[in-house]
């Protein structure tokens, strides 16, 4: 006992000062089999932090906490640690459509070592005003929304005008401080799924009034533990891959996900990548091309250079994950010379982040 209390305090120690450990890979491609998340189309809200300086404060957000944004050796990029005890959300809010849908990679970490039942909140709601934040929103009598908890388990307790609804528990749903995960939301009207990393935990078709719209999203502290997070993304709609590929001819992607200069399709991208190999498969005539595009953050060359990498790295699990015939499909990269958008924010810049698929 007495060794693995310490393995545990080494853990959240190296997650949050920056030690090297072995261990944490997240799983291939393959691990991801079963994994049906697709992410939004439009992309909404996108927060990396890589705009705030180490120590500060994030612009877009807001708190009756604290916090601050920090680096660690152990996973790249900057995240943003949330301290005390109180809530962290989104400066204005954010008035979501009736499909949409919400990811950020996150740490938890735990104050004390031998707090083994930690946890945070992450709560979906409406609020009378979102950026009143001792309001909330997030308590019966108001507008609705749900509560979810995670750490040590995982729950959930949805509410509307009246009263709670429905609530539940996934004991089997667990988290290890100083570990990294990913939690994605989706959103399709009065149904929530979410999934941990690679796995449902929760599928509730009727948690939310027909109507219902979101305006805020908040993290609930409660002092002894809590979270931190990066690539926090809003998005909405569900892409229509079909239609957009074979009608359109062209079939614009946001759910390819690579760290940050790297070509490494991560696992998360299974879903929409089995999206777009079952759309080549009922159509084996069908020839592609798949282009990637940069921001223009970094070198021109650079970043030409890893758009090209990056397609063919789609390419490549295209064909080994799915197996797909490598003569039916091409890969180029543009780098940052045809954005999308003007590279002036952080939710602009992940538009020009994009793969594209053109039928040939």
């Amino acid at each position: 006992m007495k060794r693995l209390k310490t393995l545990k305090a080494l853990l959240i120690i190296g997650a949050i000062i920056g030690l090297n450990f072995s261990g944490f890979a997240q799983g291939n491609l393959q691990t991801y089999s079963k994994y049906d998340f697709v992410p939004g189309e439009k992309v909404l809200f996108y927060d990396d932090f890589t705009e705030t300086a180490v120590g500060d404060f994030p612009a877009s957000w807001n708190t009756t906490a604290s916090g601050e944004v920090i680096t660690n050796n152990l996973f790249p990029g900057n995240w943003f640690k949330m301290i005390g005890e109180g809530c962290v959300a989104l400066d204005a809010g954010l008035v979501l459509p009736e499909n949409y849908t919400i990811e950020f990679d996150v740490i938890p970490y735990a104050v004390n070592e031998d707090n083994v039942s930690f946890e945070y909140g992450f709560y979906i709601y409406s609020a009378q005003d979102p950026k009143d934040l001792y309001e909330g929103g997030a308590v019966p009598g108001n507008n609705g929304g749900i509560k979810m908890s995670f750490g040590y388990r995982a729950t959930y307790s949805a509410y509307d005008e009246e009263g709670y609804t429905i609530n539940g528990e996934n004991e089997n749903t667990t988290m290890e401080a100083g570990k990294k995960y990913r939690l994605s939301f989706w959103v399709q009207k009065t149904r929530l799924r979410v999934y941990q990393d690679q796995v449902k935990i929760f599928d509730l078709p009727k948690v939310f009034k027909p109507g219902f719209q979101t305006n805020q999203m908040r993290f609930e502290l409660w002092g002894e533990s809590g979270p931190i997070i990066t690539n926090f993304r809003v998005a909405a709609g569900l892409p229509d891959m079909r239609n957009k590929l074979l009608t359109e001819g062209k079939l614009v992607s946001y759910g390819i996900y690579f760290d940050v200069n790297k070509d490494v399709v991560k696992p998360e991208s299974y879903g929409t990548l089995k999206g777009i190999a079952d759309v080549l498969k009922e159509n084996p005539d069908v020839r592609i091309k798949i282009v990637g595009h940069t921001d223009s953050d970094g070198a021109d060359a650079a970043n030409l250079d890893l758009s090209k990498r990056r397609g063919a790295s789609v390419k490549n699990e295209l064909v080994k994950s799915f197996g797909i015939d490598a003569s039916r499909i091409e890969s180029d990269g543009l780098g940052e010379t045809k954005p999308v958008a003007a590279n002036d924010t952080q939710s602009n810049k992940a538009l020009n982040r994009r793969v594209e698929f053109l039928k040939l």
